[in-house]
């Protein structure tokens, strides 16, 4: 199969602005139930939808994990691209965890993007075995990570960078709003395997993975609060909103994520 992104919603536009920029307070919503997922969320463009994302436990607790094109434009032939694959710039990027309700709402905060990582396999020659990215966080305006803000360590999914093809993983992600006008995640556990046309990609069937979910994270080994698992690899692409594809992690990644981590 193609691995079709599920990324971007085409409300998002604009010129991609990657610096520092200040933490946004929002209000709490008290009537909002605890999200099941508090690490996963979803990542704005400009103030809207644009594709999943999840906190990735880090010594500093600014590092969210995502797909590369979700950030970064596909290169091709050696030379970088100028816009997102549905043809918009991609926007100054933020992360709503725990997202939620039929208006948004933002009940952990709206953390702004410090900068991003990106292997250049992606951002020169569009390889689809490189379509993940790791981006650091700016704090809180009183000096609070990310990481804490979402639970701690008992929330955020440790980084594998070491597994097989077959695991148990758990799926999540937030569908744009045509699909999803409560803005809830979907959910799915199931056993990957190798995708048939592309082998060096993971491949999952879960129902439900529309538009906007790309970057969702694929989390083997979770048991519930204070058993978050071990990420493997984030939503790439798929076919149908019932196929989807990830980017196995490997010492590649690694390299990505340590930039992020120690940013």
């Amino acid at each position: 199969m193609s691995t079709a992104v599920k990324g971007a919603s085409a409300a998002a536009a604009g010129i991609a602005a990657l610096a520092a920029v200040a933490f946004v307070r929002t209000t709490t919503h008290e009537d909002i139930p605890a999200s099941p997922f508090p690490a996963v969320g979803v990542l704005m463009a400009n103030g809207e939808h644009w594709c999943t994302a999840s906190v990735v436990d880090s010594p500093k607790g600014n590092v969210v994990a995502t797909a590369a094109h979700c950030v970064a434009p596909e290169g091709a032939d050696g030379q970088p691209g100028e816009l997102a694959h549905d043809g918009l710039a991609i926007g100054e990027l933020s992360f709503a965890p725990a997202f939620s309700g039929s208006s948004g709402s933002h009940p952990l905060g709206l953390w702004k993007v410090r900068a991003i990582h990106v292997d250049e396999r992606w951002t020169r020659w569009g390889e689809d075995t490189a379509d993940y990215a790791f981006l650091t966080v700016e704090p809180d305006e009183d000096g609070r990570s990310l990481q804490d803000a979402v639970g701690g360590r008992g929330e955020a999914p440790i980084p594998d960078w070491t597994s097989g093809y077959q695991r148990d993983v758990t799926v999540v992600g937030y569908p744009e709003s045509d699909h999803n006008p409560e803005n809830k995640p979907v959910s799915c556990t199931t056993r990957t395997d190798h995708d048939e046309d592309e082998p060096d990609m993971l491949y999952i069937s879960c129902a439900g993975f529309w538009t906007g979910t790309s970057g969702s994270p694929w989390v083997a080994d979770r048991g519930g609060p204070g058993l978050p698992g071990r990420l493997i690899g984030v939503l790439s692409g798929g076919d149908t909103d019932v196929d989807s594809t990830a980017a196995l992690f490997d010492g590649r990644a690694k390299a990505l994520y340590e930039k992020a981590a120690h940013g």
